[in-house]
């Protein structure tokens, strides 16, 4: 009965793959003539079934910004990034869009520490970290065993010398993966959805508006309260935002 079920779950799998593939290549041809809501329909039904993918995510941003959606080409190009941080294009892309954006925030600076900790965090996801401390133990182990056997002084040093840097490699990578897991899992951004966004002081229609911000902004959700986010910008301004305002991403 198990082996039966299995085999229906793997043949459905392959239909519904095979399915969102069409549904892509369909979108991609739209897209070149120009129908670009067509396109997205269909893209959005591979989302719909569960699919992601930075290429998926790329194209339904471009799609949005050729319609000069810029809220949804700009969340949709920061998924993309999610998935692919070091994908030239979609920097590229993303940077068009957030020059569309109306809001140029300057944020506050930081110190050359930050920075560092900051751009060494973007160039692989928490599960490129972990490969690459998966490579790093196999290399030291492989480098250990060689060094340990080795008669020749020269290669022996070698062997260890390699050793000790993908030993090293190792423990950056481990701790790469634990810091870029903890900002993935404790660190929410959202995209403004909205013309004009009114950010309150407080999490109610009625409180004052402190300023306001505009369809793109990229902000950082500090707290919710019923269904009233909290809301911090590059440049420490912070306040309240209707939920319905935002795209988490």
């Amino acid at each position: 009965m198990k082996k039966t079920f299995f085999l229906l779950l793997f043949f459905f799998s392959l239909v519904g793959n095979a399915q969102n593939d069409a549904l892509f290549e369909q979108g991609k041809e739209q897209y070149k003539a120009e129908k670009y809501q067509e396109a997205i329909a269909n893209w959005m039904k591979i989302l719909s079934s569960g699919e992601h993918s930075a290429a998926l995510y790329f194209n339904m941003a471009n799609a949005h910004y050729k319609l000069n959606h810029i809220g949804p080409s700009i969340y949709y190009y920061e998924k993309a990034l999610q998935l692919s941080p070091n994908d030239a294009e979609i920097k590229n892309n993303l940077a068009f869009a957030q020059n569309a954006a109306v809001d140029a925030i300057e944020p506050l600076p930081q110190t050359f520490f930050a920075q560092w900790d900051a751009k060494i965090s973007k160039l692989l996801t928490y599960n490129g970290w972990a490969w690459v401390s998966v490579v790093a133990v196999i290399l030291f182990m492989v480098f250990f065993l060689g060094y340990y056997f080795s008669f020749h002084s020269h290669k022996k040093r070698l062997l260890f010398v390699s050793s000790l840097i993908s030993l090293f490699v190792l423990f950056t990578g481990i701790t790469m993966a634990f810091r870029t897991f903890h900002k993935a899992k404790n660190k929410k951004e959202a995209i403004v959805f909205v013309e004009v966004a009114e950010v309150k002081n407080g999490p109610r229609m009625s409180d004052e508006t402190a300023f306001k911000i505009h369809e793109g902004t990229k902000v950082s959700i500090l707290e919710t309260e019923d269904n009233w986010v909290r809301i911090l910008l590059a440049d420490g301004k912070d306040g309240w935002i209707p939920e319905a305002d935002i795209k988490v991403l």
